[in-house]
């Protein structure tokens, strides 16, 4: 199974390549966390190594924070973008 994940991602940093970086970020995001935490987490921006996400709550918010070390490396490797940091914030209601 990890084989098979693992030439997905490659496919997919491939195929992103012409697109804009945050676009490239916000389609690495599903990938690098898996669909119930995509759902619950949306890329707001991407500069200078830095990716934003907008958090549903402060159970995901916790979550994501504790998962911060592994998402950084996934979303560098899938995006293809060198990823230095991930700040976490809650969605304005």
């Amino acid at each position: 199974m990890e084989a098979i994940r693992s030439l997905l991602r490659g496919k997919l940093k491939v195929s992103l390549g012409g697109m804009r970086d945050e676009d490239r970020m916000a389609a690495a995001w599903t990938v690098a966390c898996g669909h119930a935490m995509a759902e619950r987490g949306t890329v707001v921006s991407y500069e200078a190594g830095i990716v934003r996400i907008a958090v549903a709550d402060t159970v995901w918010l916790q979550q994501m924070r504790a998962l911060d070390e592994t998402l950084r490396r996934e979303l560098t490797k899938i995006s293809g973008l060198a990823v230095a940091a991930i700040h976490f914030e809650l969605k304005k209601r």
